[in-house]
């Protein structure tokens, strides 16, 4: 892309189940990989939902299936990078379809970027956020330690990214105390509004969000409708044996399972 067609499709899907989402998803992916759309931010909120990465374990989930259904909460395995987490309504889900090789073929590189979104995002209601050492995400220091406001966990295929970032704004965090969130112990889930101890607008965080991806990727943003978006693919074409070989996919699946876990 030169300088002047360098854009990104924003898709605001609002709240959809976890399923579809990942289906989504694997459709955008497989029309980025045949070129036949420029890379895209996918975001959404989901369903009250707990998901399960590749790096995770059973046992980091403290519900079992009688309470979950009570709670009317889905459990999902998952094949992004990362331990267990949950998704709710007042979160907001970024789903970055990216192709790296016309950005930066770097799996730590694309990590922090996506920390630095949410960092800006925090920055411009005043948050200070930061990231910790070891633990992917964004976290904010509080009078009860460090807490955890954004969680991170990645895929790649063939360069081009799927899955991606959770920024809690509104959410209910007592949904938490049904897992060890990302696998730590003994730490601690936040939101922006309770980190303010105001009521803040979805529609204005998800706003921040975009700016601070679009600078920090260095395009510019369109926002594609569903009806739009629902065409495009229809036309997509397959990406059977497009862009790249089986071995590159999996040595970048073994990377981004080492270092891109939730955090």
């Amino acid at each position: 892309m030169t300088r002047a067609t360098k854009a990104f499709w924003v898709i605001h899907q609002g709240l959809i189940p976890y399923g579809p989402a990942c289906e989504l998803q694997r459709q955008l992916v497989q029309a980025r990989k045949a070129r036949a759309i420029p890379d895209v931010l996918l975001l959404c909120e989901h369903p009250h939902v707990i998901t399960l990465g590749r790096n995770g374990t059973r046992d980091h989930l403290h519900a079992g299936d009688a309470l979950l259904e009570q709670m009317n909460v889905e459990f999902h395995t998952s094949d992004r990078g990362g331990d267990i987490t949950y998704h709710g309504p007042g979160q907001i889900v970024g789903y970055p379809i990216l192709d790296l090789t016309e950005h930066r073929r770097d799996i730590g590189w694309y990590v922090q970027k996506l920390e630095e979104v949410m960092v800006g995002a925090s920055a411009d209601f005043g948050i200070v956020a930061k990231r910790v050492e070891g633990q992917h995400g964004v976290w904010i220091d509080t009078p009860n330690g460090e807490e955890k406001l954004g969680a991170l966990g990645v895929h790649l295929s063939r360069w081009v990214t799927s899955h991606g970032f959770a920024y809690n704004v509104s959410t209910d965090l007592r949904y938490f105390d049904l897992i060890v969130p990302c696998g730590i112990a003994g730490k601690r889930v936040t939101s922006v509004e309770r980190a303010l101890g105001r009521a803040v607008s979805m529609n204005v965080a998800r706003e921040r969000l975009i700016e601070h991806f679009a600078s920090i990727f260095d395009r510019e943003s369109r926002k594609i409708s569903g009806i739009e978006l629902e065409q495009i693919l229809r036309g997509a074409p397959a990406m059977a044996g497009h862009a790249g070989s089986v071995v590159e996919e999996m040595n970048c699946l073994k990377e981004i399972s080492d270092q891109c876990p939730i955090a």
